[in-house]
């Protein structure tokens, strides 16, 4: 099978334990795009947290954002898909976020919102270099639909409330953990899978031509779709158990040593 794209996640799979995307990751993406494959980042970050990989990888990808609320070209910016939470659903869950007096992320247009500046939200704006703009009129804000909501508190907490909100919202909403201390709300025909899916329209891939790797739980989904899933070797043990293939930890280039076994038919390094 010659594989046409690869999807892959960003933290604890592109990038190492420090957040680094190490050199002989970066020479694997090039050497299997000039092959010609379409190599897309995953990711649950808007395009403006992913920007540092795009000037560090020099090459015009084509991004999932938003856990595939948005697919964008990462040069041109171009939108190849975008789906966002309608008002109602979006309004809902900024309510609940509040009567759980946690901190809640809202993203517009790719502009940050907040419901309150706080350490968390400073942590979580420097972490992708966009000022966070205080909600004040949330009809307002919400109007014309959200692309994400993320909640964003202790590990135990997120937790919790990943357990208990489904019973208050809509069959309409999509939401999971990115990281212990994110819960993410996007709508139901947002996910990695979609989002591939609408790649793969845009390309003619199908989805046994394609590659998906990940390591957490809101990876799921698009490694199932494709036709070759990837999990890390420090995946999550649910993840492993969904995937066809386990490679090496992100710590030792298993996006790289994927890329070669199945793009380059080689598992020798760059």
């Amino acid at each position: 099978m010659r594989y046409k794209l690869m999807a892959v996640d960003i933290d604890g799979t592109l990038v190492d334990s420090n957040g680094e995307l190490s050199n002989e990751t970066k020479k694997a993406i090039t050497l299997g795009v000039e092959k010609g494959l379409i190599f897309t980042i995953s990711t649950g970050r808007p395009i403006q947290g992913v920007e540092p990989l795009i000037e560090q990888i020099g090459l015009d990808l084509p991004f999932i954002t938003y856990n595939g609320a948005m697919v964008i070209m990462g040069e041109s910016k171009k939108i190849l898909y975008q789906q966002n939470l309608s008002a109602m659903h979006a309004k809902s869950i900024i309510e609940l976020g509040k009567k759980y007096h946690t901190t809640i992320i809202v993203w517009v247009d790719n502009q940050l919102y907040v419901n309150r500046i706080d350490d968390r939200s400073r942590k979580y704006a420097e972490g992708i270099r966009v000022e966070p703009v205080l909600m004040k009129d949330i009809d307002e804000i919400v109007k014309n639909g959200v692309t994400k909501v993320l909640w964003y508190d202790e590990p135990d907490v997120i937790e919790r409330h990943e357990n208990e909100v489904g019973q208050y919202l809509s069959d309409a909403i999509n939401y999971h953990t990115s990281r212990p201390v994110f819960l993410e709300f996007v709508d139901k025909n947002a996910s990695k899978a979609i989002a591939m899916k609408k790649l793969g329209e845009h390309y003619k891939i199908s989805p046994s031509e394609m590659i998906a790797v990940g390591d957490g739980h809101n990876d799921l989904s698009m490694l199932e779709y494709a036709g070759l899933g990837v999990a890390m070797a420090n995946a999550k043990e649910g993840v492993k158990k969904k995937a066809d293939y386990i490679t090496l930890s992100n710590d030792e280039n298993g996006v790289a040593h994927a890329i070669h076994k199945f793009v380059l038919g080689s598992t020798s390094k760059a």
